[in-house]
């Protein structure tokens, strides 16, 4: 069995298609950050600025501490908020990933089947066992591939409600405190 050029520039371009994959991914995802990152540097210059204003604007001390004290709620809520956005951002990146990886695996798993169901034809008699001994390694392959994918999945939900469970106390820490 041998390899054709038509069969060598196929896989070539699967492989370049995929790596454009990820990239086009990682790229959008960082994209993503950086806007949310230069919305929030914004909002956060704008929210100086008006908290000065209104702190130069206080008439006596009290009034100045009192101001002072409400704007931490607010400050703690856009900090909750940007770090949710954050783990959004990332949770999304991961699942996008995780569709391409997975796709991959399923053409490569089509192709080595496909490979293996042609050298089986051809095989010389007698090498039903070597046969048989691959497609297992396949199968083996194929079950410690989806056991990994199941643990990744259940690694990000319990990563996302590690987020959630954290920023909650954190919100509910500074309701308490204020």
């Amino acid at each position: 069995m041998s390899i054709n050029t038509e069969q060598f520039a196929a896989a070539n371009k699967a492989a370049v298609d995929s790596l454009l994959s990820v990239a086009n991914t990682a790229l959008a995802s960082a994209e993503r950050i950086a806007n949310l990152n230069l919305e929030t540097a914004r909002a956060a210059f704008e929210d100086s600025a008006a908290n000065t204003k209104a702190l130069l604007g206080a008439k006596d001390v009290q009034e100045a501490l009192s101001i002072q004290a409400s704007l931490a709620q607010p400050n703690i809520d856009k900090a909750v908020a940007y770090s949710r956005s954050v783990a959004e951002i990332s949770t999304q990146t991961q699942e996008e990933l995780a569709k391409l990886v997975e796709a991959q695996f399923g053409d490569f798993q089509k192709s080595v089947a496909g490979m293996l169901e042609k050298a089986a034809k051809s095989a010389p008699a007698g090498s039903d066992v070597a046969v048989a001994a691959v497609q297992s390694a396949i199968a083996a392959a194929t079950s410690a591939f989806d056991n990994m994918r199941k643990s990744a999945q259940q690694v990000t939900a319990l990563a996302q409600n590690n987020i959630a469970a954290a920023t909650s106390a954190t919100a509910k820490a500074a309701k308490k405190a204020k």
